[in-house]
């Protein structure tokens, strides 16, 4: 029988996506704020990305033995929805801390600050995946993820806009110069609206206990092993039958480090997520150092990166909704440019100059047509993108001026549909040990910290320069292009084959 979405609840569940979304991309602003203020290097400058990522698996690994101790998970203790409210509350303290870190022009005080929100973002992601998944129909749960994270990128999107124009003020009679002070007053504002979703989390009739049976049937659902699998599932283009794969060969082993595909998908979403970061990261100082771009100027263009993540998603999430496909098919064209039309707007919005986004237009073609060959398989989407990944950051290392600065940005298209993808290859096959292998999957999200750093350090100009640092995500790019082919390797040895329309949300 077929689960409607519960999109009250659903509709409730979203805020937290935005929220991780919004402190994320801002970290880009902060970035090169800290660093003209605070008399920073570039490497030490990445230290903003580090200390919130890495919170991630500091956080995750908590919770694993919190649980541990008390002899279950921590979820199924607390239940989910309290989890979210706790995490959110968690991030609310750290945001307090801005308030003395800005008194004290302290850059340790920043980043625990930072850290201690993403603690609380662990346990929130922990849970509100998971929900977003059981909140209906198995079979759209990865639909309904692609839509989460569409929400997640319009608070990237946003986010670098509000915080500069809280640091800056607005463009007109707005300063160049930061000044370190007024960091302390949005994040503030950012922690009171944590706790008053908390609470509203606490009142609500989001599920806080989820039976075993429910997602039991949504992971069989999605890694393809159910009744009802998505092998076999009519192709978004032709509606012609796919055949069925072979019969799966799933063997129960002890632990989830035992599948290569797992342990594989581990350094892919390791590299992944620190290329998607620190491509982004380290955009502010490449803009500075080849454009004499000031930092006040900087936010539209960290804000069209996210916004590229955006496009992505929302094309994505057509599937979360029950359409005729020929009008899926259409919207599969049309949605990047809605998306892409928000981007304008709140940037027109804040009174920024739109003129020199609208080339981006034609950029936004790739990722139609990357769509289209890849065909909803998930190792073909993961080939194509990170080849298409590689040659945006070629493009950007050789050129300069804009056609580099738009090169760089495009990376963003190419990394909107990786989580997806490396995440349903790597759980694939599992069986029971899949929400063991998920969790081990979301303590790598620490690469969006440490890859930064890494090209931070490259960046230096008595190393490779700002421009020539971009080659750690070239190498971040092949690897994933290396796992894109071997995994499908390993999952035909185990009688999976993903000839099939997938799609999924978003970190």
């Amino acid at each position: 029988m077929t689960q409607e979405t519960k999109w009250s609840q659903f509709g409730t569940l979203i805020t937290v996506f935005f929220f991780w979304g919004f402190v994320a991309a801002s970290n880009d602003i902060l970035i090169p704020v800290f660093k003209e203020s605070l008399h920073l290097s570039q490497a030490q400058s990445q230290l903003v990305s580090f200390a919130f990522y890495v919170a991630y698996t500091v956080g995750s690994i908590i919770y694993f033995f919190i649980g541990r101790a008390r002899g279950g998970d921590v979820l199924n203790h607390i239940g989910y929805k309290n989890g979210i409210s706790l995490g959110l509350v968690i991030s609310a303290l750290g945001t307090l801390l801005f308030y003395p870190a800005a008194q004290l022009e302290s850059f340790p005080l920043f980043i625990s600050g930072l850290f201690v929100v993403g603690l609380g973002f662990s346990l929130q992601q922990t849970a509100a995946n998971t929900l977003a998944v059981i909140m209906g129909d198995p079979r759209t749960g990865s639909q309904r993820l692609s839509l989460a994270g569409g929400i997640n990128n319009f608070g990237t999107t946003i986010g670098p806009l509000i915080v500069s124009i809280a640091i800056f003020g607005s463009v007109t009679g707005s300063s160049s110069i930061a000044d370190i002070q007024s960091i302390k007053t949005p994040y503030l504002i950012l922690g009171l609206a944590f706790i008053i979703v908390a609470i509203i989390f606490k009142v609500s009739k989001v599920p806080n206990k989820i039976p075993l049976s429910v997602t039991d049937d949504a992971i069989q659902q999605e890694a393809g092993t159910g009744e009802d699998s998505a092998l076999g599932t009519k192709d978004i283009f032709t509606e012609k039958k796919r055949p069925s794969a072979a019969p799966l060969k799933l063997v129960d082993r002890s632990s989830p480090l035992k599948y290569p595909q797992l342990v594989m998908g581990m350094i892919a979403i390791f590299v992944y997520v620190g290329v998607e970061v620190s491509t982004a990261s380290n955009l502010p100082e490449f803009m500075k150092e080849h454009l004499n771009t000031p930092t006040d100027q900087i936010a539209p263009f960290v804000s069209l990166y996210w916004a590229s993540m955006m496009i992505g998603r929302w094309t994505a999430s057509i599937g979360a909704f029950k359409l005729d496909m020929g009008v899926k098919n259409v919207l599969r064209f049309l949605m990047p440019y809605i998306a892409f039309g928000v981007f304008i707007l709140v940037n027109k919005i804040a009174n920024h100059d739109v003129t020199p986004f609208y080339v981006y237009g034609f950029i936004i073609l790739a990722i139609i047509i990357g769509d289209i060959l890849s065909r909803g398989n998930p190792a073909r989407q993961l080939l194509i993108f990170s080849s298409m990944g590689i040659l945006a950051l070629l493009i950007g290392m050789a050129a300069d001026g804009m056609v580099s600065v738009y090169a760089f940005i495009s990376v963003g298209l190419c990394c909107s549909i990786l989580w997806p993808a490396i995440y349903t290859l790597a759980i694939t096959g599992l069986g029971k040990n899949t929400n063991e292998g998920g969790s081990f999957l979301i303590m790598m999200i620490m690469g969006g910290g440490i890859i930064s750093v890494g090209q931070g350090l490259l960046a230096s100009n008595n190393l490779l320069g700002i421009q020539n640092s971009y080659i750690i995500g070239v190498l971040c790019f092949a690897y994933l292009v290396f796992y894109a082919v071997r995994v499908k390797k390993v999952l035909r040895s185990q009688g999976i084959d993903y000839d099939v329309e997938v799609s999924g949300g978003g970190h």
